[in-house]
């Protein structure tokens, strides 16, 4: 055979485990305990694009990771204690049904989530459930 059949060969085994890498990691995050689908945008644009992930809740944070993505580590950690929910908007009217637009900020940031109706009753109850203190986290 010459190189470039070898090379073809090559690239589409390389393309073969690199997707089934992925499919790996997106079928173990989401099958953890705790772990709900939670798609985020920066809420200062309305129009930017949502990016599909999968949120899952740790000791006292959110550990957010990218659906498409090989990074062993999460794109966003919310710690419990600086994490704001500021308003919730049901999107049943819109078409969308089960689904919740949650706005949330996080230090001096401002961004969104789109979640299920069961997966925001979850989030405003972990935030309210935190130690005694902190009182203003659901709005």
């Amino acid at each position: 055979m010459s190189y470039v059949v070898w090379a073809a060969v090559a690239v589409v085994v390389v393309l073969a485990l690199v997707l089934a890498a992925g499919a790996s990691r997106l079928r173990t995050l989401s099958r953890r305990v705790g772990s709900f689908p939670c798609q985020a945008r920066p809420a200062d644009d309305p129009r930017a694009p949502w990016v599909v992930g999968i949120a899952h809740y740790a000791v006292g944070r959110i550990d957010w990771w990218r659906g498409w993505s090989l990074a062993p580590r999460p794109a966003r950690v919310w710690q419990r204690e600086r994490l704001i929910l500021t308003g919730r908007v049901p999107l049943d009217q819109a078409g969308q049904a089960d689904a919740v637009l949650v706005r949330c900020r996080y230090d001096d940031t401002d961004f969104e989530l789109l979640v299920s109706s069961g997966a925001y009753a979850g989030l405003a109850s972990w935030l309210e459930s935190s130690p005694p203190g902190r009182r203003d986290l659901v709005v």
